[in-house]
């Protein structure tokens, strides 16, 4: 069974680094992730951490509102394709709706795009590269307030 808790940053890290990452020469630390409006979740198969994500309070300026971002969703290769990232996803929107957020967006590869869309996301702007990862949209879903 699938649970999806919150986690540390620090607990993010083997997993980005091994999906993200790997023989990539990028951090796999980010700026905020120890701010105190970040979270962390982490999707775990019994007591195993499978996935991760994290959410920082971050503005983009493709759009206007209260906003936070979506960085480094990472699921263990084995456990991708079966529902792990939109389950944990779903989590983490009820949690930033609870704080009264417009917008959840995320700089998408292009392999996610459908993932995303899926789960009521907009591509938003051009494609634009990153380097040594690819190209990538930015995405964004309004968020429904309370």
């Amino acid at each position: 069974m699938i649970t999806i808790k919150k986690i540390t940053a620090q607990d993010t890290y083997p997993i980005r680094l091994e999906v993200l990452r790997k023989n990539i020469p990028l951090p796999f630390q980010f700026n905020g992730d120890l701010d105190d409006t970040t979270f962390h979740l982490g999707a775990f198969n019994n007591d195993k951490l499978i996935s991760v994500s994290s959410y920082m309070k971050e503005s983009n300026n493709l759009f206007n509102g209260s906003q936070y971002q979506l960085r480094g969703m990472a699921t263990l290769v084995e456990y991708q394709g079966k529902g792990v990232g939109k389950l944990m996803l779903e989590n983490a929107i009820s949690i930033i709706e609870e704080k009264n957020i417009d917008f959840l967006w995320c700089n998408a590869r292009i392999s996610a795009v459908n993932f995303y869309e899926k789960l009521g996301f907009k591509t938003v702007g051009e494609i634009f590269q990153i380097n040594y990862v690819g190209e990538h949209y930015a995405m964004v879903k309004k968020l429904k307030n309370r």
